[in-house]
């Protein structure tokens, strides 16, 4: 017999690519993110989205008797951009469990030692970015993003920041007669 949770929380990053117009939509709640990769260069990405540190925005279906006390955010609070995107762009979407262990100049220095944009590589580097981010969560003499943040704010954290690790990569490639991943 099994028995499901009808409550919980979870923040929300959707990425859509239109290929007609080569247009990236997104909608983004929390602390998950995307970042889309030109060349090397960060030229479009997601913004956090939290009510205090370490407290992100996030849909929620609160314990029974618990509305009001657990924080609920509307889908209308959700940030949603367009952004054309060109052939060869990457597009990196992780849970904060990526952006929390690594910086961005960590990501597009991993990004920097892919040689090819075949379906293997790209595949390799959401392997290698997770592992990476995994890694470093786990290291407490590491002074991750979440680390410097929270330095900045007044609190002593160090080290990484176990959390939830999740990846995508993709890139975005030429439209061709058949139908083209992306």
């Amino acid at each position: 017999m099994f028995f499901f949770s009808r409550t919980g929380s979870s923040t929300a990053c959707i990425v859509v690519l239109d290929k007609r117009d080569k247009t990236l939509h997104s909608v983004n709640l929390g602390d998950s993110g995307f970042l889309v990769v030109r060349k090397g260069i960060v030229v479009h990405q997601s913004s956090e989205q939290q009510h205090y540190f370490n407290t992100p925005y996030q849909l929620a279906i609160p314990p029974p008797g618990q509305d009001g006390r657990v924080i609920q955010d509307s889908l209308d609070a959700a940030e949603s951009t367009s952004f054309n995107v060109e052939v060869d762009d990457l597009i990196v979407m992780g849970t904060d469990g990526l952006f929390d262990n690594l910086s961005t100049d960590q990501i597009l220095t991993e990004i920097a030692e892919l040689q090819d944009y075949d379906a293997e590589s790209i595949q390799s580097l959401a392997d290698s970015l997770a592992m990476k981010a995994r890694c470093l969560a786990f290291d407490p003499s590491y002074e991750s993003p979440f680390a410097k943040q929270a330095k900045l704010r007044g609190l002593a954290i160090t080290g990484g920041k176990p959390d939830d690790i999740t990846v995508l990569v993709a890139v975005v490639s030429e439209e061709s007669s058949k139908e083209t991943e992306v």
